[in-house]
């Protein structure tokens, strides 16, 4: 799997990625320190209601910049962007009150709604064939893991001889850091081989994801693994502080053992892949991660909160499940549209995904706030097993096969009739473009 980091501007790229994520996973540790320092036990809630600005944020405004950002260097836009949430965050140890934390939190988000999706839609362009990407993917995958696992462990220790406030400095670097790591990259411009209306290049994307059925299934495995994750994000600060009676440095432990889980599943996932199907993978994950956090709500009710060893083993059993629904996604994306569509695929993807977390943090961080902490993880493992059972029905075996379909109303002339002999009932691997505007229902 290392040897596509001997792809000098991957490599670049790939470390961009890492120390940003690193950055920000010392922000998580940080604005959750934060949020208990200004709210105390509402902590939990406080986080939900930010975590909902930030998506939001996201939902809202990254088919707009992607629409945009088509149309823009992509080399100069990523470095721009880096700039924007290194200002932002330098203002961070300065809030004092709950709504400058939101105000910041949004500014800070959007910033990221147009720097993730214009980075995502750089790797396959940079490592062509699957294979490489599918790798690229996992280290991809790490690289989050390491914000979940280094970023908490180096939190801890930082914490040790420092005010948390200096956290957000961390974070600051890291994103000078990834900025000076892109400027040195060979980033591949954006081809403009077609012109499109603004308000076409603003929903192409999702029209091609939602006519797509392993898009519309992945959309619902996202769901599952963000209902999983969201309490995880929201409540793992209120369980360690109020529940266990824990300090600062065991909120880094339970973060870690979150993503050492998710680690030790993206290591393992591409040589899965070479024998198993994307859509088993993720299926059979997704079951999971939503009979874990159900079951998880059923002990608690009734036996009250696990022991702490435990606690940590069911938080790296979550990122286990989490990480094997989310690594192959990419390759999905990839398979879903031509390159020239990939980047309004990968921006739909993020605004879709995370209209998932839209409706999971808020239920996280309030739900456990008003009613219990029990109550809401089976609710969340209700919602999260509904969620795989219909991504399993809209996401059915075989259709990612080359599919026979027709084409009655192109001109014999059409390049893409030329391709196929001239044949207008013909057969090859199906995506959603202006050739092929619906998926062929097989009669």
């Amino acid at each position: 799997m290392l040897g596509i980091l001997s792809n000098t501007t991957f490599r670049r790229l790939f470390a961009a990625q890492v120390v940003a994520l690193m950055g920000t996973g010392l922000l998580t540790v940080a604005l959750g320190l934060l949020a208990y320092d200004l709210a105390g036990d509402a902590a939990g809630a406080v986080l939900g209601t930010a975590y909902t600005i930030k998506m939001i944020a996201y939902v809202g405004l990254s088919p707009i910049a992607g629409a945009i950002a088509a149309r823009l260097p992509r080399k100069q836009l990523l470095i721009a962007m880096d700039l924007i949430r290194a200002a932002v965050a330098l203002c961070l140890p300065f809030v004092d009150a709950i709504w400058q934390v939101y105000l910041l939190i949004f500014l800070l988000q959007s910033a990221s709604a147009t720097f993730t999706p214009a980075f995502q839609a750089v790797i396959p362009d940079v490592l062509p064939e699957e294979g490489d990407y599918t790798r690229a993917l996992s280290l991809s995958r790490l690289a989050y893991d390491i914000e979940n696992l280094i970023s908490p462990a180096l939190a801890g220790l930082l914490l040790l001889v420092m005010d948390f406030h200096w956290l957000f400095a961390g974070t600051v670097a890291g994103f000078l850091w990834s900025t000076a790591l892109i400027q040195i990259s060979s980033v591949p411009p954006l081809g403009q081989d077609t012109t499109r209306p603004f308000r076409e290049r603003v929903t192409r994307g999702s029209w091609i994801y939602l006519n797509t059925p392993r898009l519309r299934g992945l959309l619902a495995f996202n769901f599952a693994a963000a209902a999983a994750g969201a309490f995880v994000l929201v409540n793992t600060v209120v369980m360690v502080r109020a529940i266990y009676g824990f300090g600062e440095t065991h909120l880094a432990y339970a973060m870690a053992a979150f993503g050492a889980g998710s680690m030790a599943a993206a290591l393992s996932i591409p040589r899965l892949l070479d024998h198993v199907s994307d859509r088993r993978v993720m299926s059979l994950a997704a079951i999971a991660v939503s009979l874990v956090t159900l079951l998880h709500g059923l002990i608690y009710a009734t036996q009250g909160p696990l022991d702490w060893p435990a606690f940590l083993f069911l938080w790296a059993l979550i990122g286990v499940f989490y990480s094997a629904v989310l690594t192959p996604s990419g390759r999905l994306l990839r398979r879903s549209a031509h390159a020239e569509d990939r980047p309004a695929v990968f921006t739909a993807q993020f605004a879709l995904s995370h209209a998932c977390w839209l409706i999971t943090y808020p239920l996280a961080g309030w739900m456990a706030k008003l009613v219990s902490i029990p109550v809401a993880l089976v609710l969340l493992g209700v919602l999260a097993l509904l969620a795989t059972l219909l991504g399993l029905w809209l996401w059915r075996p075989g259709s990612d096969a080359a599919l026979v379909h027709e084409h009655p109303d192109l001109p014999e002339t059409h390049p893409h009739l030329q391709e196929h002999h001239g044949q207008r009932h013909h057969t090859h691997a199906f995506v959603i473009d202006d050739e092929h505007r619906a998926w062929p229902t097989q009669g």
